[in-house]
């Protein structure tokens, strides 16, 4: 495992251009995977680390900070449920999309409060939707979703208006 980030994610309040780059953790240990979604991400303008496991999105999001995380479920050494609440518990307002072939984990996660979850195979233009509207939540609406409270809303990340309220 690499202890220090790749030079093409900067440190913490490190400014890697003009205009600061949303910085975005890609987690899947599926090496197809993490490259199209790296080339894809990268070409729409976001700051890119990807991770093969668990551990090592652990120990980059301990050196630095990211706007969002793209979370596999199934992964050796540290699974993506282990994962994403190490690193929901150390950024507790951290967007993450979960991303999986697992069925039935739409429950799970919404109870864990996560900002999406998309199956695979993945709908690129669903991806970048979903990026772009986590990106741009309100505060607000983070915290009542990562505290289990209602939200108002038409629809936020899929969900109908008032999914979790009466």
């Amino acid at each position: 495992m690499n202890s220090t980030l790749p030079s093409s994610v900067p440190a913490a309040g490190e400014k890697n251009s003009t205009l600061e780059k949303k910085k975005i953790m890609l987690v899947d240990d599926d090496p197809a995977i993490r490259k199209i979604l790296l080339r894809l991400l990268t070409e729409e303008g976001y700051s890119v680390l990807p991770a093969a496991n668990g551990l090592e999105a652990i120990e980059f999001a301990s050196l630095t900070r990211f706007n969002l995380v793209l979370l596999d479920l199934n992964m050796p050494l540290k699974n993506g449920w282990e994962t994403f609440e190490q690193l929901t518990t150390n950024d507790p307002l951290l967007p993450v999309i979960v991303i999986t072939a697992r069925p039935n984990q739409f429950f799970p996660a919404f109870a864990w409060g996560v900002g999406a979850l998309l199956e695979k195979p993945l709908d690129f233009t669903r991806l970048f939707q979903t990026i772009n509207s986590l990106l741009a939540e309100p505060m607000e609406v983070r915290l009542a979703r990562v505290e289990g409270r209602p939200w108002n809303a038409d629809t936020v990340h899929g969900r109908p208006r008032n999914w979790n309220s009466d």
